[in-house]
């Protein structure tokens, strides 16, 4: 089968290797359907993300659908969870599994990802796709999953005023779940004129160049209240700035960017002065089920998100287009 391993910065490598051999309780799958995601172009253009680094050629991919080859799904196609918690960790007791101490994440460290061909991966972890869900779909359920979890963490209720920095694909899903959350005035920013209007077309209802000022708009669009609650998607200091600066005394934050230096900072002072609750989001749990619904039932637009595609032998085009930040999403199929 055909895989793409990444070797170094910008160093993708389309391999021939043999097929997988499922494990006891995995199953195969045929891949159809990988979203390129900001943390892999931070392993794309940086050869690593945090305090990880990379010590040998990596699949990557996480977002990712397909057709089940073997096993209780054989036949469907499924959408991938690619988190593979213990179980039986403190955290994962607790109902926490994304803090899992023994885990195991798709296209992260020494765990190979999804963008190959076909893929050996835990049955408890494939959820069958409705036929309102084409593959694309599937894979933006992972996405979602993390918008979902970051909009919980924010506890948005109706009524409230919402903020999000940064309009890329996880805060345009975040909007898209603030706004179904009950938000009502829901502010969005961005650099990219493209994505300030993917931000109105998603359901803000005021969209602000992130120019330096838009902290300062917000808080006069609101009669210097401020927001109830910020989202910071973007991954840059000036983004979570502008999220404290704009969010209400007694609000919450929640940070969900991913910084290339792996340094967040902030004005200590505005912050500890408004008594904000600073929220980190930590990708996502118990996601999937909900996510499907929502996107069946019309409730949340992923498929207009996806912008590009490309095949795994074009892959690092792909991952070009989305270091660009052309479009939207970008998508490789097998």
């Amino acid at each position: 089968m055909k895989v793409a391993r990444l070797h170094g910065v910008h160093d993708l490598r389309l391999h021939d290797e043999p097929d997988p051999q499922p494990a006891p309780g995995q199953a195969v799958v045929r891949v159809t359907s990988i979203g390129v995601c900001g943390s892999d172009l931070h392993w794309f253009a940086e050869s690593g993300i945090g305090d990880a680094r990379l010590a040998r050629p990596l699949v990557l991919g996480h977002e990712f659908a397909g057709v089940a080859l073997t096993g209780k799904y054989a036949g469907q196609r499924v959408a991938v969870d690619p988190a593979v918690p213990c179980g039986e960790c403190e955290y994962c007791v607790e109902g926490n599994p994304n803090f899992c101490i023994h885990m195991h994440f798709a296209g992260h460290g020494a765990d190979d990802g999804a963008m190959r061909e076909c893929i050996s991966w835990p049955e408890r972890l494939m959820y069958p796709l409705p036929a309102a869900i084409d593959d694309a779909d599937g894979a933006m359920l992972e996405p979602l999953g993390v918008a979902i979890h970051a909009v919980d963490l924010g506890h948005v209720r109706p009524g409230m005023s919402v903020a999000v920095f940064g309009s890329g694909p996880i805060g345009l899903l975040t909007l898209q779940m603030a706004r179904l959350a009950g938000g009502v005035d829901l502010f969005a920013t961005d650099i990219l004129p493209h994505r300030m209007e993917a931000a109105l077309k998603y359901g803000a209802t005021a969209v602000l160049q992130a120019d330096g000022t838009e902290a300062s708009q917000i808080l006069a669009a609101t009669a210097k209240r401020g927001v109830d609650v910020s989202f910071e998607c973007a991954g840059e200091n000036e983004a979570v700035e502008a999220a404290i600066a704009a969010t209400k005394p007694g609000g919450t934050v929640v940070l969900v960017g991913i910084p290339s230096d792996d340094r967040t900072s902030f004005t200590a002072s505005v912050a500890r002065r408004k008594g904000l609750t600073i929220r980190m989001s930590r990708r996502m749990k118990h996601t999937y089920p909900r996510a499907i619904k929502l996107v069946e039932r019309g409730l949340v637009d992923v498929r207009s998100m996806v912008t590009h595609r490309f095949p795994l032998a074009d892959s690092v085009k792909g991952f070009d287009t989305a270091l660009r930040r052309e479009g939207l999403k970008v998508v490789i199929e097998p």
